[in-house]
């Protein structure tokens, strides 16, 4: 009899445990939850030959941020491959890409895959999500082709929570709101749980500037969410960038200081340095003082888990820590680099940090000016990137150019318009 997993997908395994240890794995790492790795583990110890399960706790590790032991995962997948299905070959072979952090190769490879394979969800999953392998690719477009892409697996899963989670997060990236909303909305009903979903439906509602409702939402939505699992730490992000919104800084600092900072956060590495720097940077632009210490211990934080350039998300927001901090010779490393797939814009916007952190503000609008036409190309969501134009909207002021500063934003962002979180148009 052929074993198949959640999604009908053949699995080379005759163990029933190992495949319902394999499937609870994937329903937890599609829904952001806690326990992946333990249920992978589990799923191998019931066929340690089980190819797939070490795939997919190589996968679920990298996620934890541990990749020595998540490459040690993969080899063992690679070397249990002579008797597998040529879906679950091409499964571990992108797996493998990405671990090995061959991205434009992982994205190709991914993108073939599942035009043959449409539910091997977690292949599909490399390249959704905007912290995925089109979200990272610095190319021109690829919000429209994140949509794209969603849009064509979509009618392949049917009412499937996860994938329909994913979908709505492409439409409200791409301005859909109400047609993302109404989409989560759903997906959310089949699983509660999920954290994708909240995660995304949180996104919904800053675009759409419901502050308080979102603060609501995601303050009764993350009790009981394990601060282990791998979005606990973005979420408490959002909650301190509502908070600041809506002028409670008090909320705020209980947000960061909880869940978002380097020692408070659990989650991965990136996520840490950019949630800690944007909102940080935010803050000051909001016009709260910000303790220096908390840059240096972030740039600290940056060097260590960042040292070299290559990650244009990453360096973007560390380049901005160590400005802060009055690390020259950290920030001159990466205002040089040519390395990542966004680097051409991470320089200029590095150059902009040092700039402002020595008051020259227009020096720092002057590098932010070849930036902000293409903002997309350096990943992360719109949320993520209005670091960047309130930066440029504040940059504007500093220098007395007040209604070019609220033209920026009610052509650019609007729903930052109606209420900017800047302290010069409060």
């Amino acid at each position: 009899m052929t074993v198949t997993d959640r999604y009908g997908n053949a699995i080379s395994t005759a163990s029933q445990a190992a495949r319902d240890h394999y499937d609870h794995g994937v329903h937890l790492f599609l829904g952001a939850d806690y326990g992946a790795v333990q249920a992978f583990a589990a799923a191998i110890g019931a066929d340690p030959d089980f190819a797939l399960a070490h795939a997919a706790h190589a996968r679920a590790l990298m996620m934890t941020g541990d990749m020595p032991a998540a490459r040690s995962a993969i080899s063992r997948a690679k070397a249990l491959t002579d008797e597998l299905t040529r879906r679950e070959r091409g499964h571990i072979d992108a797996i493998a890409l990405v671990l090995s952090g061959q991205g434009s190769a992982a994205r190709a490879a991914t993108r073939a895959h599942v035009r043959d394979y449409p539910r091997d969800a977690l292949v599909a999953q490399l390249c959704s999500n905007v912290f995925g392998l089109i979200g990272f690719s610095g190319e021109v477009g690829r919000e429209a082709e994140l949509l794209a892409y969603t849009a064509a697996l979509l009618p392949h899963y049917g009412e499937d929570w996860w994938m329909m989670s994913m979908h709505a997060l492409s439409l409200c990236e791409t301005g859909q709101i109400d047609a993302s909303s109404r989409l989560m909305e759903r997906a959310l009903a089949i699983n509660p749980r999920n954290a994708n979903g909240s995660h995304f439906k949180a996104h919904a509602q800053y675009e759409a500037g419901e502050t308080e409702q979102g603060r609501a939402f995601l303050n009764d939505w993350m009790e009981g969410y394990d601060a282990r699992a791998v979005l606990h730490g973005h979420l408490s992000w959002h909650l301190a960038l509502w908070a600041l919104h809506a002028g409670d800084a008090a909320a705020m600092w209980r947000a960061v200081d909880a869940g978002v900072a380097p020692g408070a956060a659990q989650g991965l590495p990136i996520n840490v340095l950019t949630d800690t720097a944007a909102i940080l940077h935010r803050a000051e632009i909001a016009g709260l003082k910000v303790d220096p210490e908390r840059w240096s211990a972030l740039s600290d934080y940056a060097a260590r888990f960042f040292p070299d350039p290559g990650q244009s998300f990453a360096d973007m927001h560390a380049a901005l820590s160590h400005a802060m901090a009055g690390q020259g010779d950290r920030l001159a490393r990466i205002a040089e680099t040519t390395q990542g797939f966004a680097g051409d814009l991470v320089r200029p916007v590095a150059q902009a940090w040092a700039a402002i952190a020595r008051s020259d503000w227009q020096a720092a609008l002057d590098h932010m000016v070849a930036v902000m036409a293409a903002t997309e190309r350096i990943g992360g969501s719109r949320a993520q990137r209005d670091l960047l134009e309130l930066t440029y909207a504040n940059l504007l002021l500093k220098l007395g150019q007040t209604d070019e500063a609220r033209r920026s934003l009610a052509t650019r962002r609007p729903v930052l318009a109606a209420a900017p979180p800047i302290a010069a148009l409060r």
